[in-house]
C-alpha cells in the first residue's frame, strides 16, 4: 500500500515523500499513525545522519522514517500475533527496544517503521521485546506523549540513595525529600514536574529553575504554587537563576540550607551542570538527563563532596517498558496530564522543517497529526489564524477552555474538521 512520510536520507536531508509499503509478514503489524510528537533526539538524528549511533550506514539507499513518539490504530495483524493484537486497537510503542543488544530503533533505523508517516509496519522485534503497547485512554496525543513522559519516569526510578556503611542502593528519589529540576521549564521539565507532584513517592519540596521568564510564567500558570501546596502538600518554587548574582546560594537558601536530595539537569550546559552539582545535599543524586550532541562535552563537579558527602551523578536516556506502561496508566487514569508539554500542533507537511529547526522554535512539544496538512502553529496563535479560517477559532475556544492546553476535545475537533475525508 502507499504511505506518505518524512524520511532521513542523509545528515540534514529529510524528505516528505510517497513510498510503497510491502505486504506485512506473519510476524509484523500494519498500523495507521495518527500522532507523533517531535523529540530533540529526532533533531540530533536528522542533523547527524549516519553519525548517529542509531542510523544505518546505508540510509541513503534505505531511508529511515523519522519520529519515535507515535500512536495510532492497528490496521492488520500478522498471523503470529492475532491472538494478542486486533485491528482497531489503539496503540503506541516503546521505541527503545534494545533488541539483542542492538541500538536500532523505530524513528531512527527502519525503512518502514517510524512516526512521521501515514502508515507504517511494526517489525517483529517490537513485539518480541513486548514494546507494542495498547492504550485505553481518550486521545492519541496522550499515547504519543507517553514515551517522553516515560523518560522522566525512568529518571525518577533510576535515582538512588545510600546509607553510611551500607553498600546498598535504595532506588528512586527520596520520599519527602527536596527535588530540583534544573533548566526545567521546557517540555521535558514540565513532564517531570507533573509526575513529581502526582506519583506515589513524592518530594516535600520542588524547585524548577530556568533563565527564560516566559517559560517560567507559563509553568506557574499551569502549576499554581498555592494550589499545589493545598492539594498536594508540596512546596513549589519557580526560580529564574539569571536574576541572581549567586543562583547557587539562592537555591541553597530555598532548600533550608541543606541542599537537595535529588537534582535533575535538563540542559547540556556546563554552567547548569556545575550549579546542579553545587546544590546537592548529603547523599544527593544528580541525574544528568540532557543528552549533548558534542561527544567531548564535560563539566566540573565537586569531588570533595563526592568523597565526604556521598554525592553522586548518573544519567538516563529514555525509559524502559515498565516506565512507559506506568505513563500510559497514569495518563488514562487522569492522574498526570502530559498536555503540559505541548505548545504547537501541525500537519505532516510541517514535520521535516520542524525537526530540522527544533532548537530555534520556542515553546514545548511540537505535536504532528500525520493525516492532515497544517503549518506548525502555536496554540496561542490559533485564534489569529481564525481570521483566514474560522475552524481555528473553534479550536482556539477549546484550548482556552482547557487553560491554554491541548486536550482530547481539541484533538477530536481537529480530527473531525481538519482531516480530508
Amino acid at each position: 500500500m502507499k504511505a506518505k512520510g518524512v524520511r532521513l536520507h542523509a545528515a540534514n536531508d529529510l524528505r516528505l515523500e510517497e513510498f510503497e509499503l510491502p505486504q506485512i509478514k506473519d510476524d509484523e503489524i500494519l498500523v495507521k499513525v495518527v500522532t507523533d510528537s517531535i523529540c530533540m533526539s529526532s533533531y540530533k538524528c536528522a542533523i547527524l545522519g549516519t553519525g548517529h549511533k542509531r542510523v544505518h550506514e546505508d540510509v541513503d539507499r534505505h531511508p529511515a522514517i523519522m519520529g519515535h513518539e507515535f500512536a495510532g490504530d492497528i490496521v492488520e495483524v500478522g498471523a503470529k500475533y492475532q491472538d494478542q493484537f486486533k485491528p482497531g486497537m489503539k496503540f503506541t510503542i516503546q521505541p527503545a527496544i534494545n533488541y539483542k543488544g542492538e541500538m536500532w530503533s523505530p524513528g531512527y533505523s527502519y525503512e518502514f517503521c517510524g512516526g512521521d508517516t501515514t502508515y507504517c509496519i511494526i517489525p517483529k522485534e517490537v513485539m518480541e521485546m513486548n514494546c507494542m503497547l495498547e492504550y485505553k485512554g481518550e486521545a492519541y496525543y496522550q499515547a504519543s506523549l507517553a514515551e517522553p513522559m516515560s523518560c522522566s519516569i525512568g529518571a525518577f526510578n533510576a535515582a538512588y540513595h545510600t546509607k553510611m556503611g551500607v553498600y546498598t542502593h535504595e532506588m528512586g528519589i527520596k520520599e519527602g525529600g527536596k527535588l530540583a529540576i534544573m533548566a526545567g521549564a521546557g517540555p521535558m521539565g514540565l513532564g517531570a514536574l507533573t509526575y513529581a507532584l502526582h506519583r506515589d513517592v513524592r518530594p516535600s519540596l520542588v524547585v524548577v529553575t530556568d533563565i527564560n521568564q516566559e517559560r517560567l510564567d507559563r509553568a506557574a500558570v499551569l502549576f499554581p504554587v498555592e494550589e499545589v501546596a493545598e492539594k498536594e502538600g508540596i512546596e513549589l518554587h519557580f526560580v529564574n537563576t539569571a536574576n541572581f548574582e549567586d543562583p547557587v546560594a539562592e537555591l541553597i537558601r530555598i532548600s533550608g540550607g541543606t541542599g537537595f536530595d535529588d537534582v535533575l539537569c535538563y540542559a547540556p550546559v556546563a554552567a547548569v551542570v556545575k550549579q546542579s552539582s553545587d546544590i546537592l545535599g548529603r547523599d544527593g543524586c544528580l541525574n544528568f538527563f540532557a543528552g549533548p550532541t558534542d561527544p567531548e562535552f564535560s563539566a566540573s563537579m565537586n569531588f570533595y563532596d563526592v568523597h565526604y558527602n556521598s554525592t553522586h551523578v548518573m544519567g538516563t536516556t529514555g525509559g524502559n517498558t515498565d516506565d512507559m506502561i506506568e505513563s500510559l496508566e497514569l495518563t488514562a487514569a487522569k492522574k498526570i496530564d502530559p498536555a503540559v508539554m505541548v505548545t504547537h500542533i501541525g500537519g505532516l507537511d510541517a514535520a521535516a522543517e520542524t525537526t530540522l529547526n527544533l532548537p530555534n522554535i520556542p515553546g514545548g512539544k511540537k505535536l504532528i497529526y500525520t493525516h492532515l496538512n497544517m503549518p506548525l502553529t502555536a496554540l496561542e496563535d490559533l485564534r489569529a489564524r481564525g481570521e483566514e479560517d474560522e475552524r481555528y477559532i473553534a479550536l482556539a475556544d477549546i484550548v482556552d477552555a482547557h487553560n491554554g492546553l491541548w486536550s482530547p476535545e481539541a484533538e477530536a475537533y481537529l480530527l473531525a474538521n481538519f482531516v480530508e475525508k
